[in-house]
C-alpha cells in the first residue's frame, strides 16, 4: 500500500501519511491515487476541483464549509507549514462541536483528509505556504459560510505568534451558535 493512515481525534478526520521515495536526488511521492486512497480509508469519493493557494506568515483562512453542496477535502502543503483545523458541525454526530489540528508541511508530507460536514480552516507557520486541496464538490459561493475562527466557543489553540491576518469575510464570521449545522 502506498499511504499509512492515521485516526485524528475526531474519527472521521484522517491524517494520510503517502509514502516517501527519496535518496540523493531528491524525492518522488504519488500525491494521490483513488484506488490507494480508498483501500487505505475505505471512502469512495470523487474529487471535482483542484485548489491551489498561497499565503504568508499567519495568514489565517476560514473557517469555511457550505451548507449547500457541502466539500469533502484532501489537503496538502507543498511548500511551508501550516496548522489545519477541522470543526465538525454535523448535528447528530458525538464529535458536534468539536475540533482537531493537524501540522501539515511540506516536509512532513502529510494529507489531511476532512470530509463533508465539517468547518474548514488554516494559519500559515511558516514564512509563507503553498496549500493544495482536492474537493468532492465544486465552489457554490451563495451557500458558503464562514465559523469565527476565534469563537471562544470553540476555543481553538492556533498556533500564532502575532494577530492572524485574516479577510474581512473570515473577521466577520459566525459564532458556533449563531451558524447553520448539518444535520
Amino acid at each position: 500500500m502506498s499511504m499509512h493512515v492515521i485516526p485524528t481525534a475526531l474519527s472521521e478526520v484522517l491524517i494520510i501519511e503517502p509514502k516517501v521515495f527519496g535518496d540523493e536526488r531528491g524525492f518522488f511521492v504519488e500525491s494521490f491515487n483513488k484506488k490507494s486512497f480508498e483501500a487505505a480509508t475505505g471512502l469512495k469519493r470523487e474529487f471535482v476541483q483542484d485548489n491551489h493557494s498561497r499565503s504568508a506568515r499567519n495568514v489565517l483562512r476560514g473557517l469555511h464549509y457550505q451548507i449547500k453542496h457541502p466539500q469533502g477535502k484532501l489537503l496538502r502543503v507543498v511548500t511551508g507549514e501550516v496548522f489545519d483545523v477541522a470543526v465538525d458541525l454535523r448535528r447528530n454526530s458525538p464529535n458536534f462541536g468539536k475540533w482537531v489540528g493537524v501540522t501539515l508541511s511540506a516536509e512532513n508530507k502529510r494529507q489531511l483528509w476532512v470530509p463533508e460536514g465539517f468547518a474548514h480552516g488554516f494559519v500559515v507557520i511558516s514564512e509563507s505556504a503553498e496549500f493544495l486541496y482536492k474537493t468532492t464538490d465544486y465552489w457554490h459561493p451563495e451557500h458558503e459560510r464562514s465559523l469565527l475562527w476565534n469563537d471562544p466557543s470553540l476555543s481553538i489553540q492556533w498556533p500564532v505568534t502575532a494577530a492572524p491576518v485574516v479577510s474581512a469575510k473570515d473577521a466577520e464570521g459566525k459564532t458556533f451558535k449563531e451558524i447553520d449545522y448539518f444535520p
